[in-house]
């Protein structure tokens, strides 16, 4: 292909060649027809510097243009800047010289025009006709003289003296001839004769006598002189007007030659700026290409000046960097994914859209291989229910960064609980465009879970061990102390009151016993919640009216918000939920100077309702706090611990979450966030 436009490309210039040769040789002058060899060679001269420019010049710009025509064919980096670049700076050579020469060329023609215009001929033709009117003037002016002293017989008898005539009329000569032609001069200058013959007017009056007078007139001036030279320039102006196309042309002709010179060099500064500004862009477009391909170890290597040179010099360096960085980013990927690797814990990495973008090998221990191989999505692993879990964790990321929850899935026939934890990496506070995704993280926490069911277990043994015990004391005793009535057979009315007070005691630690019973059958078979879209604010007012005349002394204060929207949760349950924080908080008020109340609610963001309670009694302190939700633990003297884990459970079953924080001045505020029903759930609902 290249070697087919080398070929076409001087096939071109040939015959730009030969056409050019042929005009030059040809050249016709027009009407100048040099009259000697010096003007022949000047002309020639001038043609041929014009040839040579002409082919210089369109010699550079074929090519220019057709090594810029080849890079765009093979779509070069910078043709198509360094293209606009050579044909701008081509326009701004072009045009200032192509104006100049027509407005030079214009101004001429119309010099020209001006030099041999009417005016100029009128002068020509007056000017002759003054030589010739002042010839005859003079010539009247001798004959006139000649006639007037043919009257004046004293001058020629010669009892006058002619001299001082002759010197006030300037006659040169004043003489008398015969018939014969002898005669006599009267009076004369001293020039020689033929230098008056030369500058004279003669003119001739007829005497008495058959005698002729002769008068040779001197005029003022040397009127023979100025004829010629009349004459001279009349000769020299006609020559001039017949050759002014022949002036034209060559005026023409050297103006072309100083435009060709300026556009020459104009035009090769210009190609010569346009290359050195534009061999170094061509080399940075280059280097960002290989920068595009990944190669970070290429370096610009073109020659450049001034600012150029200071940005090829900076681009190095970024490259350098980047290489640098590159490195080091490379490096830590390869830690990064020798640790993913290694660890214990399942990692996912989603995209923006939802796409997972890679695991790492502790997932496959999670899920079946089979499973993860193929998995390109979420849904292809987690089943229906755990997804909406999931996806709500993905939106509270995005608000706080960072979500965790728990998970039981089934894989290989065996029930997994998993810890998982969703982390953004753009969020509303942060937001990063060009970071849109997640990660999870899922921890196998059923030998955790194991163990602290164990322990709990162990645990309730032996608070159920030691809540047996108490009862069972004074059950002891008053069996004892009955029977020593038995055996005495005392039956006096001290008898009858120990013994009536025995069967009381007994019956109230019988009691106790049997609440303990029912309230840890009640744990253990706590029913799955039924959850149905509700107003949260409906439920509160229920529950709230379980305590009506029950909260003397506490000043309740609710601030519930409208337009709520609605939730997904079972009434019965969760009105529970709220009885229990409500009961737990009038009994931490007790002896609290300051008994207040409050139950709030608020939406805080699309996908979230919150509810609030909070009190002003004794708190909690921190290290209760970590064991407030545990089953059977319990701050109050006489509670079962039970309340705290039974409200744990039901909202974990709703997806819904709590927390808790110290209120101030005193006091604590039980938070919790329920998720908002889907458009699904709602349709369901309808």
């Amino acid at each position: 292909m290249r070697k087919r436009y080398i070929i076409a490309g001087g096939i071109t210039l040939l015959v730009i060649l030969i056409a050019l040769e042929d005009w030059q040789v040809s050249f016709d002058f027009g009407g100048l027809a040099p009259s000697n060899p010096s003007q022949t060679v000047t002309f020639w001269g001038i043609s041929t510097l014009i040839f040579l420019l002409t082919v210089t010049l369109g010699f550079m710009l074929f090519k220019t243009i057709f090594k810029l025509y080849l890079e765009r064919q093979r779509a070069r980096e910078g043709s198509r800047i360094k293209s606009k670049l050579v044909f701008g700076a081509l326009a701004l050579s072009l045009l200032p010289v192509m104006f100049m020469f027509g407005f030079s060329y214009v101004i001429l023609n119309r010099n020209v025009d001006k030099w041999f215009s009417r005016p100029g001929e009128g002068i020509k033709i007056e000017l002759v006709d003054t030589a010739v009117a002042l010839g005859d003037e003079v010539q009247g002016r001798a004959q006139s003289l000649a006639n007037w002293l043919a009257l004046q017989p004293g001058m020629l008898d010669g009892s006058a003296d002619p001299t001082q005539v002759c010197a006030d009329n300037r006659i040169a000569e004043l003489r008398v001839e015969d018939a014969k032609s002898v005669g006599r001069i009267l009076c004369a200058d001293r020039q020689p004769n033929g230098a008056i013959a030369g500058q004279i007017f003669t003119a001739r009056a007829q005497l008495a006598g058959g005698e002729t007078l002769i008068v040779r007139l001197r005029p003022r001036i040397d009127l023979a002189a100025k004829q010629s030279a009349i004459q001279t320039f009349v000769r020299e102006y006609d020559q001039l007007s017949a050759n002014k196309q022949a002036y034209r042309h060559l005026y023409t002709l050297f103006l072309l030659l100083i435009a060709l010179f300026i556009l020459f060099v104009s035009t090769w500064i210009v190609l010569v700026l346009a290359r050195q500004i534009s061999i170094p862009i061509s080399a940075l477009l280059e280097a960002a290409g290989q920068i595009r391909k990944g190669n970070l170890s290429h370096r610009v290597s073109a020659n450049a000046t001034d600012e150029l040179a200071t940005l090829v010099r900076a681009f190095n360096e970024m490259m350098q960097a980047l290489e640098a960085n590159s490195r080091e980013l490379e490096s830590r990927r390869q830690f990064t994914e020798a640790i993913l690797e290694s660890i214990p814990t399942g990692v996912i990495s989603l995209a923006g859209d939802g796409s997972i973008q890679r695991v790492n090998r502790a997932l496959q221990g999670l899920f079946p291989s089979d499973r993860v191989s193929v998995a390109r999505r979420l849904e292809d692993l987690f089943p229906p229910e755990d997804l909406r879990e999931i996806r709500y964790l993905m939106k509270r990321a995005q608000r706080t960064g960072l979500a965790a929850t728990q998970l039981d899935i089934e894989a290989d026939g065996h029930v997994r609980h998993l810890a998982l934890t969703v982390s953004a990496l753009s969020t509303r506070q942060h937001p990063a465009a060009d970071r849109r995704g997640f990660v999870l993280v899922l921890e196998d926490t059923s030998e955790i879970l194991r163990a602290q069911k164990a322990e709990a277990w162990h645990e309730v043994a032996r608070r159920i061990a030691h809540e047996l015990k108490n009862p069972l004391t004074p059950i002891s005793l008053s069996a004892e102390r009955i029977a020593r009535i038995l055996e005495r057979r005392a039956y006096t009315p001290e008898s009858q009151r120990i013994l009536h007070e025995c069967a009381s005691t007994i019956s109230r630690e019988v009691e106790s016993v049997k609440t303990l019973a029912d309230e840890f059958s009640q744990f253990s078979r706590f029913p799955s919640a039924q959850p149905v879209p509700r107003d949260l604010n409906e439920i509160v007012r229920h529950a709230l009216n379980v305590f009506s005349g029950r909260l003397e002394g506490i000043d309740l204060r609710t601030d519930l918000a409208g337009d709520l929207p609605l939730v997904n949760i079972d009434p019965e349950q969760f009105q529970r939920v709220i009885v229990n924080l409500v009961d737990n908080a009038a009994e931490a008020m007790r002896d609290s100077l300051v008994k207040r109340l409050l139950v709030a609610t608020r939406a805080t963001s699309a996908e979230t309702v919150e509810l609030l309670v909070a009190d002003t009694g004794s708190g909690i302190s921190a290290g209760d706090k970590e064991k407030l939700f545990l089953p059977y633990f319990s701050t109050k003297g006489r509670g079962t611990g039970l309340g705290l884990a039974i409200v744990s459970q039901i909202l974990s079953e709703h997806g819904a979450r709590v927390r808790v924080e110290d209120n101030r001045p005193a006091g604590a505020r039980f938070y919790i966030e329920v998720p908002v029903a889907t458009v699904v759930e709602l349709e369901a609902r309808a």
